[in-house]
């Protein structure tokens, strides 16, 4: 659910009409709703509340930190996978206690902050990262805190392959079979306490049973290591939960809890979730103004202001993002969001940016409303993923980012210009 909703034919934010946002604020531009992010968070916290969980917001999925800031108020912990990311969450605030940080190449720099910073817990990924971790720890006189991120070798077949994680042979942590070997090799390490275990299948999983199939697999392990007086007392069952790019797609949080809950229940378990995609996704927009109509042979072509350097989603991973004009007459007023919308009047078009790149292909083939030069499309469930892979290829500016709650909006990151694109190559070093 979210709050991007036609009022007689016009798209609204909130209370806030996206055309009149537009107008002010300029194009392209991230649109984001509070409500819909805090609503998200709320109803993913009510669906596990049995679990009493630690929801660490996955930073990586929409990281301006004025949403941090809005969910780490809201007590949600952070999934972090940077130096930068940490450095983002230590500017909004978020108690360090509640961060969790992954990533299979952290840096030496990066584990000596996260350590001076006294994170909750390190995803360790790999034995030489343990090692690594432990010494630097030991260097500093402090003792860090470990999961060890296994590989059930469990996978949804509905995830896109570069975005499958819990499978045997990928770059990320261990397969099941070696963990046992490490937790008794480093399970009573003093400089790095290993005593949790952490599993993330990929994103995004459309059913609870990968799930269930990775935490049955998770338990048995955890029962085995516990036999052998090692402590294990937290599991992190990862994110990949979906969004809605279709309207009704994606299970509910209930759906994915009334399997999971019952799991881990009076197991003793601390239990950590890293949600993203399905909190960020649905609770932001990006909107951009058509600049041209032109045809091709019998193609007709859509050319707008943004592209695959403002959302790289459609050109890396085949994905799908309802695209739609944000004024419409009342027949074009859409109830649902779905690929195939069976209206009257539709256009065959493909919506292209202005990149000098063959891929910049937002939507192919693609039923439109008709639109003209000027006209403000809305290309929706752009929260996650979106932003944060921006980039400014052809040196273009990055887009701005606005915050709405309720009727009133905010700048949370300015439009870049000319300027910022030169900026730091105007200062020269020798070194």
């Amino acid at each position: 659910m979210d709050w991007f909703q036609y009022r007689d034919g016009q798209l609204f934010c909130e209370d806030v009409n996206l055309d009149k946002l537009a107008s002010s604020v300029g194009t392209p531009v991230y649109v984001y709703s509070q409500r819909t992010f805090e609503h998200h968070f709320e109803e993913l916290n009510k669906a596990f509340a049995e679990l009493d969980p630690l929801i660490c917001y996955s930073i990586k999925s929409c990281g301006n930190i004025h949403l941090i800031k809005l969910l780490a108020d809201r007590g949600a912990g952070m999934d972090v996978v940077s130096g930068g990311e940490l450095h983002r969450a230590k500017l909004a605030g978020v108690a360090m206690n509640k961060i969790v940080y992954a990533g299979v190449g952290k840096t030496d720099a990066e584990i000596r902050e996260a350590i001076d910073a006294d994170i909750g817990y390190f995803n360790i990924e790999s034995e030489a990262e343990f090692e690594n971790i432990s010494a630097i720890a030991r260097s500093l006189g402090k003792t860090a805190h470990g999961t060890l991120r296994i590989n059930p070798d469990v996978s949804d077949p509905n995830t896109h392959a570069k975005t499958t994680t819990g499978k045997k042979e990928t770059k990320f942590g261990v397969d099941i079979d070696r963990a046992r070997k490490f937790f008794e090799t480093y399970g009573r390490d003093e400089h790095c306490r290993l005593t949790a275990i952490h599993l993330h299948l990929g994103s995004p999983i459309y059913s609870p049973a990968p799930y269930v199939l990775a935490i049955n697999k998770t338990l048995t392990l955890i029962e085995e290591l516990r036999a052998k007086d090692l402590t294990i007392d937290t599991i992190d069952i990862g994110g990949g939960f979906a969004a809605d790019y279709e309207s009704g797609r994606s299970p509910s949080y209930e759906t994915y809890a009334e399997a999971i809950v019952p799991l881990l229940k009076g197991k003793g378990l601390k239990v950590i979730l890293e949600p993203g995609r399905t909190i960020a996704g649905n609770a932001g927009v990006l909107l951009a103004r058509v600049q041209y109509i032109k045809t091709g042979g019998r193609k007709k072509f859509v050319i707008v202001d943004s592209g695959m350097h403002q959302l790289l989603r459609p050109a890396m991973y085949e994905a799908f993002h309802f695209i739609w004009p944000t004024n419409v007459a009342p027949q074009h007023e859409p109830s649902r969001r779905s690929e195939q919308m069976d209206m009257p009047g539709l256009e065959m078009t493909d919506i292209v940016g202005p990149i000098c790149e063959t891929g910049d292909i937002l939507a192919k083939e693609r039923g439109l409303p008709p639109v003209a030069r000027g006209d403000l499309l809305a290309i929706f469930t752009a929260g996650a993923y979106g932003m944060v892979m921006a980039s400014q290829y052809n040196a273009m500016p990055r887009p701005a980012e606005v915050l709405v709650s309720g009727s009133n909006a905010t700048i949370i990151r300015r439009r870049e210009t000319y300027e910022d694109l030169t900026a730091l190559e105007m200062e020269t070093a020798s070194v």
